[in-house]
């Protein structure tokens, strides 16, 4: 399980404990994040996929299937157009913006990273109530009000605190957008699930997800945003071990 930008291997905790009753699961952190050491050289979508490439490589588990989420969404689709791994599930994964939307969530996620390194002391006491959420996740949750504080308060702070959150947003709106992967060239099955409330990879971009992906099946989560972890974490769940079975 690969992690978008924020808490590393904790922003899957929803999910954990479910899957692991019926599969073993190892959530990893990328560099820079969680507990792992930031690269020494350029963070890119290219290196931050070789570091999961080479982990694979290195713990003997060719074949393996990813689950991704945002950053780590379009990771484990990478993985799968290099022939990298098993089935693959992409949950709202970033790369398929146009140069419009790219610059976009650039102008919008920035000032909000900024935001909450500000508040950084306060995070726990605003995450805490529902209008705080409200007002520091809209852009991520469909229904931020009804998370709890200890559902959405690991990846907010891993925004604030990571050490290579600004270098993978610089590889997301300034380096180049996803390749695709030709019909019968993706390792297993390519499963994409999106939500339809979400404002981070806007859902008109999961047509052009499928198009690059043609073997990919597209999954939506009604009324959930861009973390279904977070906002449908049972559908999630279900979604994750009926195409990685």
């Amino acid at each position: 399980m690969v992690h978008g930008l924020g808490a590393g291997s904790r922003s899957w905790a929803p999910l954990v404990e479910d899957l692991a009753e019926h599969r073993e699961v190892i959530a990893v952190d990328l560099p820079g994040f969680g507990e792992t050491p930031a690269l020494t050289g350029d963070v890119t979508v290219a290196t931050l996929t070789d570091s999961v490439a080479d982990f694979i490589r290195e713990q003997g588990l060719d074949g393996v299937s990813t689950v991704g989420q945002s950053m780590g969404g379009r990771i484990v689709l990478e993985l799968a157009r290099r022939g990298v791994g098993g089935d693959t599930v992409a949950l709202d994964p970033g790369g398929f913006w146009s140069d419009r939307e790219q610059a976009v969530f650039s102008a919008t996620l920035r000032p909000s990273i900024a935001l909450v390194r500000a508040l950084r002391g306060a995070l726990p006491t605003l995450l805490g109530n529902p209008a705080g959420r409200t007002l520091l996740l809209a852009q991520l949750s469909a229904r931020p009000w009804a998370l709890s504080r200890d559902t959405v308060l690991p990846d907010v702070l891993g925004l604030a605190d990571s050490p290579s959150t600004g270098d993978a947003l610089d590889a997301l709106t300034k380096g180049p957008k996803q390749e695709g992967a030709p019909a019968g060239t993706v390792p297993g099955r390519v499963t994409i699930g999106w939500g339809r409330r979400d404002l981070v990879t806007l859902p008109r971009q999961a047509t052009r997800a499928t198009e690059l992906f043609p073997d990919a099946v597209l999954h939506w989560f009604e009324r959930c945003g861009h973390f279904p972890q977070w906002d449908s974490p049972r559908e999630a769940t279900r979604l994750i071990l009926d195409r990685t079975s």
